[in-house]
């Protein structure tokens, strides 16, 4: 069955001095403030679009590496994922860098890198980031 999660966005003003606030309306964990700095420079306690991009992919990544262990026979003890998304004013989204560190019975450092690998490409958030480049560092604890 399909699943659709939603959250909005009411901006005012211009880009560089305008405001926004991005409500999270599925899960009703709240607003968050972003602006053009917060974006661009430094984020003053604000969130912005790769940020969030950053925390879905990492939260993907993550669900789909502990699926392709555990289907291995290998679960998981524990999987730490860092997404890095670069955003150049003027170019976009760059890249991203996904860094794992795993805790896992069972496998050695080429199985789980090469897991690690496959959920890399095949989670639905680097799916449907395909026009990005996204690279991935993985270690076993």
């Amino acid at each position: 069955m399909a699943t659709t999660r939603t959250a909005s966005t009411v901006w005012s003003g211009d880009l560089k001095s305008g405001s926004g606030e991005t409500a999270f309306e599925s899960s009703g964990i709240g607003k968050q403030a972003v602006t053009w700095a917060s974006r661009a420079e430094e984020p003053g306690g604000k969130t912005s679009p790769e940020e969030l991009i950053a925390a879905a992919h990492s939260s993907c990544f993550s669900m789909a590496l502990s699926n392709g262990l555990t289907s291995a026979g290998t679960p998981p003890t524990r999987l730490t994922t860092k997404a890095e998304v670069t955003f150049q004013p003027g170019t976009g989204i760059t890249g991203i860098h996904l860094t794992v560190r795993g805790e896992v019975e069972g496998v050695d450092e080429a199985a789980f890198t090469a897991a690690a690998e496959e959920a890399k490409a095949n989670c639905p958030v680097s799916q449907a980031l395909s026009g990005t480049t996204i690279t991935l560092t993985a270690d076993l604890a």
